[in-house]
């Protein structure tokens, strides 16, 4: 018999399931598994069909004295959300969760054994089907007459003889299984073949050598760092609009001709620009703590609220267009002006930055609104924060450089149709990203709206038009002024046209099928495709059982690469979608490799089982999810998906491991520096 010491390290445990049996006095109870969820985690629900992730399910082993009543329901602030990869609607559990599973009563004592089935994910990587233990007899709540307890007893007298040859029974399987697990380690084809010494050297742990498993590098500091230049980018756009270009040269003279002490202007239009500063982080801030992260999630993914930022996108970009002009009330900004001249101090100077906040409405609104519906549907939850930091610092910092040095305003540009160029571009902009959040509408409901062809087919004309009108073949009412039209184009301004047109020209050849992959973060999944001439082929693994592909990797003299997987693992299908595609990937991983990819959620019974050590307790492997599991929690001291570690022939490590990152480089060098290590 062979026998594994669990290693393990590193092993993520996000959820903590504890399990009880509530009866109330009468024939019925109810066995509650009760989950605790960490933060970014989530359990998916009951009855999610065979092709999606592993739904919760209930199994009995042993219910003697018991039998159950309906089926396992959840409870819990279940979440619904369209998952693209699947193409349909999911239904999982964060922070909390409860499956609980009726039972009657049938016998004045009870005996029972079940177990919860359950899969948990995050955004990076997933667990391989975990199982909760639930184990307890004792005896019944209600009393039962006579009759039935002579019949339970015959019963159980016939059953107790039944258990005694089944016990020898047992004792001659648990032999033969004993015997088996070598038997199901060595089974391989006729042209393959498997020592014992070899199938026990692959098994070996090593943890210590791999050394800490390093993941993918986290998206999250970069996400952050994204978000907060793109509010910079959005403030320095809210810069050059008619709204705000010709208030600062107005706003500095002002500031230096307050007073004759130049410092205190200096000191004056800084205080300016930090209550700029002020005044929008506090937007973000308020929209982060109203909300809150669930609240945030939750907002991103839901349909309605996805329709209303279409309309709301939309409408700002007719407002750019020129169709009409959004404004607040101008009492508003009177009464604030009126009070900044009242005052004096830094209260006056923080109301005049908050009344340019006010008279700027109209055209900081549109850009704020698309910054703020990009951060919220983010799911980062201090997003709004960071954005409005860098749009607000955009917006601030040319009031205190033209204070510090007031002969740029000699050299800066004059106000002008220029500014309408800008917001006339930023409406198109926003024009396509109206469509992004329509299309998560239509996918969740199944509408067929907005295919992939028809979203590209919209994004073309608008790119297209965008092009043309950058380049001067296209007016809106607003570039004509006083009857006359205005000058010709800029230089600047036909080259941007140059290249929206040819970003139309790209996308041209995704209506049959290209990848297009500069707007795949935007467009509905290649599934919605109708018409698709595109042959590329996904890299297929060429084994599925740990055994033979190493030991056709030895024949071979070839590194070996283990890809733990599993059906219902979006992010696995992310990276082959995204990373194994590519074709310098695929060529060493058809080449160079031997591709070995382990599911961890098939559920077919082994031939013959496997009996392992697990922390000291025998545990038999029936399935071949739960012998893919061990090899990975034991060998490698991990259990997420996805999964990928380059070894050698004798099942050493070339290279620390690597998960979910869809940052292809970086994949390559994980690839290349297992195959230097092998040839060394």
């Amino acid at each position: 018999m062979l026998v594994y010491a669990a290693a393990m390290a590193q092993m993520a445990e996000p959820v903590k399931f504890s399990s009880t049996l509530k009866t109330n006095g009468t024939d019925e109870g109810e066995i509650v598994f009760s989950g605790n969820i960490d933060k970014g985690w989530h359990v998916y629900s009951t009855k999610l069909g065979g092709a999606g992730p592993t739904e919760a399910t209930i199994s009995f082993q042993k219910k003697d004295g018991v039998e159950t009543v309906g089926e396992l329901k959840p409870g819990g602030n279940e979440i619904s959300k369209y998952d693209d990869m699947f193409g349909t609607e999911l239904r999982f559990f964060e922070n909390n969760v409860q499956f609980s599973q009726k039972v009657k009563f049938t016998k004045p004592e009870y005996d029972i054994q079940a177990t919860l089935e359950y899969g948990a994910c995050n955004d990076q990587m997933c667990m391989p089907p975990q199982e909760v233990v639930f184990k307890q007899k004792g005896k019944s709540p209600v009393k039962v007459v006579a009759d039935d307890k002579d019949k339970d007893k015959t019963e159980d007298n016939s059953k107790a003889e039944a258990d005694d040859n089944g016990k020898e029974e047992n004792a001659d399987d648990n032999s033969e299984a004993e015997e088996d697990t070598v038997a199901a380690i060595v089974t391989v084809p006729a042209d393959v073949n498997i020592s014992e010494t070899d199938s026990a050297k692959w098994w070996q742990p090593v943890v210590d050598k791999l050394g800490n498993i390093d993941t993918a590098t986290s998206t999250k500091g970069r996400s952050w760092l994204y978000i907060f230049l793109m509010g910079l980018v959005g403030g320095i756009l809210a810069l050059f609009t008619p709204c705000v270009w010709p208030i600062i040269p107005m706003t500095v003279s002002f500031f230096l001709k307050r007073t004759k002490d130049k410092k205190k202007a200096i000191k004056d239009a800084i205080t300016y620009g930090i209550s700029i500063i002020v005044i929008y982080l506090s937007l973000g801030l308020i929209i982060t703590a109203f909300f809150g992260s669930d609240a945030l999630n939750a907002m991103s993914t839901n349909v309605w609220f996805n329709l209303f930022l279409f309309a709301l996108l939309v409408v700002f970009a007719m407002s750019f267009f020129g169709w009409f002009e959004i404004k607040l009330p101008s009492s508003w900004g009177d009464k604030i002006d009126t009070k900044a001249s009242n005052t004096s101090g830094i209260i006056s100077i923080f109301l005049m930055a908050f009344t340019l906040a006010l008279v700027s409405f109209s055209c900081t609104a549109p850009i704020v609104g698309l910054l703020l519906v990009e951060t919220v549907t983010s799911g980062n939850w201090i997003g709004p924060a960071i954005g409005m930091l860098g749009f607000a610092i955009a917006l601030a910092l040319p009031f205190t450089l033209f204070a510090l040095f007031p002969t740029w305003l000699k050299q800066a540009p004059k106000s002008g149709g220029w500014m309408n160029i800008i917001k006339v571009t930023l409406g198109f902009i926003e024009l396509a990203f109206a469509l992004k959040f329509f299309s998560v509408a239509d996918l969740a409901y199944g509408w067929g709206l907005l295919d992939r062809e028809v979203f590209l087919s919209l994004w073309i004309v608008i790119f297209a038009l965008l092009g043309l009108y950058l380049i001067g073949k296209l007016k809106f009412p607003s570039d004509f002024y006083g009857g006359e039209e205005t000058k010709a184009m800029p230089v600047p301004c036909i080259m941007l046209g140059m290249i929206s047109l040819a970003f139309a020209v790209y996308m041209v050849p995704g209506l049959w099928g290209a990848p297009c992959k500069a707007v795949s973060a935007f467009a509905p999944p290649m599934y919605t495709q109708d018409f698709n001439l595109n042959k590329n082929k996904m890299v297929v693994a060429q084994y599925h059982d740990y055994e033979q592909g190493m030991a056709a990797a030895k024949a071979m003299g070839k590194p070996v690469l283990i890809d733990f997987t599993g059906y219902g693992c979006v992010n696995c299908r992310k990276m082959e979608a995204a990373v194994w595609t590519d074709p310098q990937v695929a060529e060493i991983l058809q080449n160079d490799y031997v591709l070995i990819s382990l599911y961890v959620d098939d559920k077919k019974e082994l031939d013959k089982p496997m009996v392992v050590n697990n922390n000291g307790v025998l545990k038999t492997l029936n399935t071949v999810a739960k012998k893919w599991s061990f090899l990975q929690a034991n060998k490698f001291g991990a259990n997420t998906q996805p999964f990928y570690v380059a070894i050698d022939n004798n099942g050493d490590p070339l290279a620390s491991a690597y998960s979910y990152n869809e940052n292809i480089e970086e994949f390559l060098k994980f690839l290349k520096k297992g195959l230097s290590n092998y040839k060394h």
